[in-house]
């Protein structure tokens, strides 16, 4: 989890090869209109997000192995939903310097996302808490300490 530009997807593809379990990028699971409305700049709603989530969650549900997801889950009302797939949810947090994310965004080809409404995901993002089952990673770190971090958090 983390807002757009942390890492989150060349992370879960990295997990996937080292825990052997399928991956899904949570962008390819958003609907035209959700692509279209975030593409021209405008922050999606609550209510725009629900069915994305919602998806998201009966995809993870049905990996009976486990899965990597990679998803924004920006409030714990969205990890409330992706926390029903199943009673071994863990989100892992990918954590990034603002001037770090803006530079990633607008070197990024072809993304949907605008560097633009980069300030509206991290004013909606509500950090990992302590109750959360997971971990808050730095995601400047290189991918494979992250996934050498994250075997270790998960004792696998």
């Amino acid at each position: 989890m983390g807002v757009s530009g942390s890492g989150k997807s060349t992370l879960g593809a990295a997990l996937t090869q080292a825990l052997g379990v399928p991956f899904a990028e949570g962008d390819d699971f958003h609907s035209a209109a959700n692509r279209a409305a975030m593409a021209a700049g405008h922050a999606l709603t609550d209510a725009d997000r629900l069915p994305w989530l919602e998806t998201l969650r009966t995809w993870a549900a049905a990996q009976p192995a486990g899965c990597v997801l990679s998803c924004s889950a920006l409030r714990r009302a969205y990890r409330d939903v992706l926390r029903g797939a199943g009673p071994d949810v863990v989100f892992l947090e990918v954590d990034v310097p603002r001037d770090v994310l803006a530079t990633r965004m607008v070197a990024r080809q072809g993304h949907f996302m605008p560097p633009s409404l980069l300030d509206s995901q991290l004013a909606t993002l509500e950090p990992l808490a302590d109750y959360e089952a997971g971990a808050r990673l730095d995601g400047t770190r290189p991918v494979a300490e992250l996934v050498a971090a994250v075997r270790r958090a998960l004792s696998c």
